[in-house]
Parts: C-alpha cells; sequence; structure tokens
C-alpha cells in the first residue's frame, strides 16, 4: 500500500494530540484525542488508506494505539523519542506544545520515511514485563544488601532491622527466582532450540540469551548485527573535529542500559573461555586501550556471535 501522507501523534497517559497534512496556510489539522478505545475509533474516521501514522515510543502509553491501528489495517511507524529530539533540535524548533510535538513527528515521517512497525507476540509482551519486574526486584535487592552493610559496617545494627533486611532480602530473591523460571518456561515454549543454541556462546548465560531473544523478537527484528548493537547501545561514537577537537570515543548510549550491563558482565566472563573474544581483548590491551574499552569491544564481540547464531540453525563453535 503506498503511503499517502505521514500522520504525526504525540501521545501520553490519557490523551493524544494528531496532526494531519493539509493544504493550508498552517500545513496540518490538529486533532486531539482520548486515549482509549473511544478517541481511537474517533481517530480512525479522519485517517485515509495509505496514511503512515508515527509516533513516539513513549513508554507503554503508545501500544494500545498501535496496535488498533495496525488491526485496522493502517500503517503505523513507531520511533524512538531521542530521534524525534534530534530532529526537533536540527531544525532549531524552540515551541514546546503537544500539537508543535505532532505536526515535528509529523514532518520528521515524511521526511525519514520510518519502517512499518509490526506488533510483537503476546508472549514477548508477556516476557518484557517479567523482565522488567525482576529488574526492578534486582535493583531493589542490591539496595537492600547495601543498606544491610552499611549497619554492620557502622558498628551497631539493631535486632528488629536486622531481622527485617534479612527478611526483605530472602523476600526479593525469592521473588527473583520465580520470575527466573517463569521466563524460562516462556523461551523454552516458545524458542526452545534458539535459546539452546545461544548458550553454547561462552560468556552468554541463561539470563543474557532470555533478554537478546526478547530484544531482538527471536532474531527477526534486525537486518544485521550493526542495528542489534545500535539498538542496545554498542555502537563506537567518534567525537574528533578538524586537529584540534580529540575526544575520547565512547559508545552510543540510545539503547538499553540494562541490556548493556549485562554483556558487560558477559564479556568479562567471555575474555576467561571464549577463544575469540580472548584474542580480542588481548589485541586491544597490547595496543594500549583500557580495560573498561577493551571489554565493550568483547560485548560487542559477543553480540556479533549471538546474531550469527541466531540467524543460522548453526551452534557456536570455536576455530
Amino acid at each position: 500500500m503506498e503511503t499517502k501522507v505521514h500522520v504525526g501523534i504525540d501521545i501520553s497517559k490519557t490523551s493524544f494530540n494528531a496532526s494531519i497534512p493539509i493544504k493550508t496556510k498552517e500545513g496540518y489539522k490538529h486533532l486531539k484525542y482520548s486515549n482509549d478505545i473511544d478517541g481511537f475509533k474517533k481517530f480512525v474516521a479522519q485517517l485515509e488508506p495509505g496514511n503512515n501514522c508515527v509516533m513516539e515510543a513513549s513508554g507503554v502509553y503508545y501500544l494500545q494505539l498501535a496496535l488498533f491501528l495496525h488491526e485496522q489495517g493502517m500503517i503505523v511507524s513507531v520511533v524512538n523519542p531521542l530521534t524525534i529530539k534530534r530532529f526537533s533540535q536540527m531544525r532549531l524548533m524552540r515551541a514546546k506544545t503537544d500539537k508543535k510535538d505532532a505536526s515535528i513527528i509529523a514532518e520528521y515521517g515524511k521526511i525519514e520515511k520510518p519502517v512499518q512497525w509490526e506488533p510483537r507476540p503476546e508472549y514477548m509482551l508477556q516476557m518484557q514485563q517479567l523482565q522488567a519486574l525482576q529488574d526492578s526486584f534486582t535493583k531493589q535487592l542490591a539496595r537492600l544488601k547495601n543498606q544491610k552493610e552499611a549497619f554492620v559496617n557502622s558498628g551497631i545494627i539493631n535486632k528488629i532491622s536486622n531481622e527485617i533486611l534479612d527478611l526483605e532480602i530472602k523476600h526479593n530473591e525469592d521473588k527473583i527466582e520465580y520470575l527466573d523460571k517463569e521466563l524460562l518456561e516462556i523461551t523454552e515454549e516458545f524458542h526452545s532450540d534458539l535459546f539452546k543454541r545461544l548458550v553454547t556462546i561462552k560468556g552468554i548465560g541463561k539470563k543474557a540469551a532470555m533478554c537478546l531473544i526478547v530484544i531482538s523478537n527471536g532474531f527477526n527484528r534486525f537486518e544485521n548485527s550493526k542495528q542489534l548493537c545500535a539498538y542496545i547501545g554498542l555502537s563506537p561514537r567518534v567525537f574528533e573535529s578538524g586537529t584540534s577537537v580529540k575526544g575520547k570515543a565512547k559508545i552510543c548510549k540510545m539503547g538499553m542500559a540494562r541490556m548493556r550491563k549485562l554483556l558487560y558482565l558477559c564479556a568479562m566472563r567471555a575474555i576467561t573461555c571464549n577463544k575469540a573474544c580472548m584474542e580480542m581483548y588481548a589485541r586491544l590491551k597490547e595496543k594500549g586501550k583500557n580495560g573498561k574499552l577493551a571489554l565493550i569491544a568483547v560485548a560487542n564481540k559477543l553480540l556479533k556471535q549471538a546474531f550469527v547464531i541466531g540467524n543460522s540453525q548453526m551452534i557456536y563453535k570455536e576455530f
């Protein structure tokens, strides 16, 4: 279906603004609806076949509208909010209103022509929720353990405080273990073979394998490993200009902090057991690279290995 116009949608928890390009002085027809089924129906009535509805991935608020539009046969594109922010800055946009944001998103769609969004399977959304909940409990567990350590190091710890902290620590550990089992069951039900192949990569554990499956939608979401690395935020960003500006090379953190931390831990393990990663790490250290930068490169290497295994029927083998 040929795209006629790109409709920009700025969405929030309770409502959304839409900007539909029209031939007027202002250039857009601005509409506002409630972020619920009644608002969705009214909005669809204003659209024509071939319209591309472009919206930001604003938390979970965009999902119901995106699913509804997709079910109605509309073309939908979901883009990174940071991409829209940078697009707006490039055009020196100063105004910040819901209407203006919607028109900027529409302009972005017209110029950049973002790819069409496809809804993820329900089980993938369930895994995302379980992983997010597990991440929350993991952070809470770390805070509790740090709190107990601080009390112990003070030399004085209240008996009741100690008992409560021990109970809370055990409670969080039990919840994390339970979520692990639930995630593993879903993974083995829908991606058993892929999961088994991914964990053959030395350095990639069960948790990392499950996270990669969810992020990549079973390795069907990205065309190449560079796209996967960029999404997670492990792509290098060079900071140089002319002969005077020579900044440090950094990773482009547009992706997922939780996955980066997990891959960093995987890299630490991989440099002790994964031949290709061991050789890369040693080579970079010999060139004078610092340990952190070398580990990030190893994490990138692990992602590339995972992408190859994820898009083939092979298991990992060292040569």
